[in-house]
């Protein structure tokens, strides 16, 4: 059904990070996520774990400047790794929504496997860190993911106060909507969801 493996690993290598990120589409949610990024690792591990997706990313950065190389590097390999994963997206359900609560806050997230990256973000932050954790890097991780996974990727706070409460349902909502995208659908195993014929 679909494209068989549907694994991917993928080493980026760059003057200021060096991540390796391995990922099964059809796990069951494993993770080990390690960048030296507490909060950011907190928050891979949800998206590993909602969207059942196993997760394993390995990165060393520049920390000694700031998270920002790191984490926007970390979406950037997430992004090319899980494209990889997909092949030609054959079989897949290719859209997942998710309204995410989370005690004082509600995140939507909806997204589209297109091929085509567009982020649509308003998730504000009321707090500019979350611990030492920039709470800018959020969108900077899922602009990252958005370009680089080729997703169209609508994020927006409906309602929320707490900044690691909002981040968190960010991630949660962003996985729960990839679970249901990347699943592949009994009733259309062999074609690519499209008109077009491809994606």
């Amino acid at each position: 059904m679909g494209t068989a493996m549907r694994r991917a690993t993928l080493t980026r290598q760059t003057a200021e990070t060096d991540i390796t990120v391995t990922i099964d589409l059809d796990g069951t949610g494993r993770f080990a996520n390690r960048t030296g990024v507490g909060f950011f690792d907190h928050m891979l591990d949800q998206l590993s774990r909602h969207s059942v997706i196993d997760m394993e990313i390995a990165a060393t950065g520049d920390l000694h400047i700031d998270d920002h190389h790191t984490v926007e590097d970390t979406g950037i390999a997430l992004g090319q790794a899980l494209a990889r994963a997909l092949g030609d997206k054959r079989g897949i359900r290719r859209y997942g929504s998710c309204h995410l609560p989370m005690d004082d806050t509600l995140v939507r997230a909806a997204l589209d496997l297109s091929g085509r990256p567009y982020l649509v973000w308003n998730l504000p932050f009321a707090a500019p860190k979350i611990g030492s954790f920039d709470t800018e890097l959020v969108r900077e991780f899922f602009q990252a993911l958005s370009t680089h996974g080729g997703i169209t990727l609508h994020v927006d706070l409906i309602h929320g106060i707490n900044a690691h409460h909002i981040a968190e349902a960010a991630f949660k909502a962003v996985a729960r909507a990839l679970r249901e995208a990347v699943e592949q659908d009994p009733r259309r195993a062999d074609d690519v969801p499209s008109t077009k014929g491809a994606l």
